[in-house]
């Protein structure tokens, strides 16, 4: 459990965060960004379960705090607290988390960064898929209306375009642990449409595909902000610039 890789959301999220480790859930508990109604993927059964149903993993989030008792004793002070003091809220410790305080400017956490640039590889993932069943799809819409598996067959990327679009509906879904199979798909489009496009001698799809398979496989894998903004725009980019090419001839 310690080295689990861990998807969680909230019950009111339809979006999901991750991955994180035992411990790494914890600190986020500590912050409020967890509670005990919050659901994690349970990658055996597939579904969102509570983070109550697991006992051991309840135990690392929310450890059992064991109080303390101490003699009343008088203590005499010479600080005095100043006037303009103020308590500490769940709201202030995020800002201090995420570097927007005086004290904190540039001491971010980290793991709030890499949760960040892992949702913008989510979603550059999700407009990746979109774009590139588009670019798939579109120029054969009438084989795919026939329904005839022999004309699908015979034509591989209206195939791998209904593929593309069952994973980014997924992917709409939250489910994250489809980036393996992302990853194939990705590797799979580009020696498919690349073989395709270099026989055919085209060479402005060849390297929208290239650049489009590339940034849609770094979309998985990246989990800093710099690297997430490039794999997305070479996803979306290349995916798109494919979209365009076969839709405006």
């Amino acid at each position: 459990m310690a080295t689990q890789e861990i998807y969680i959301r909230n019950a009111s999220e339809t979006e999901a965060r991750g991955p994180f480790s035992a411990e790494q859930v914890a600190d986020l508990a500590e912050t409020g960004q967890v509670t005990r109604d919050s659901m994690y993927y349970d990658a055996g059964t597939e579904q969102w379960v509570a983070l109550t149903t697991n006992p051991e993993l309840m135990a690392i989030v929310f450890p059992e705090k064991r109080k303390l008792t101490l003699k009343a004793k008088d203590i005499q002070t010479l600080n005095k607290p100043a006037d303009e003091s103020r308590s500490i809220n769940v709201s202030d410790m995020l800002a201090a988390a995420e570097g927007r305080t005086d004290d904190t400017s540039g001491k971010s956490d980290p793991r709030i960064a890499m949760a960040r640039a892992a949702r913008i590889g989510m979603i550059g993932a999700l407009v990746s898929l979109v774009a590139a069943a588009g670019a798939e799809i579109l120029p054969s819409t009438d084989t795919l209306l026939t329904m005839d598996p022999a004309k699908l067959l015979a034509n591989p990327l209206v195939v791998l375009g209904i593929v593309d679009i069952g994973l980014a509906i997924l992917v709409a879904l939250g489910m994250l642990t489809l980036y393996p199979l992302i990853r194939f798909r990705a590797a799979l489009g580009l020696g498919l449409m690349g073989f395709l496009f270099y026989v055919d001698g085209q060479t402005v799809p060849l390297l929208a595909a290239t650049v489009g398979s590339i940034g849609l496989y770094l979309c998985t894998i990246v989990v800093s902000l710099i690297p997430a903004l490039i794999a997305v725009a070479a996803g979306v980019g290349g995916m798109g610039m494919l979209a365009w090419h076969f839709i405006s001839r």
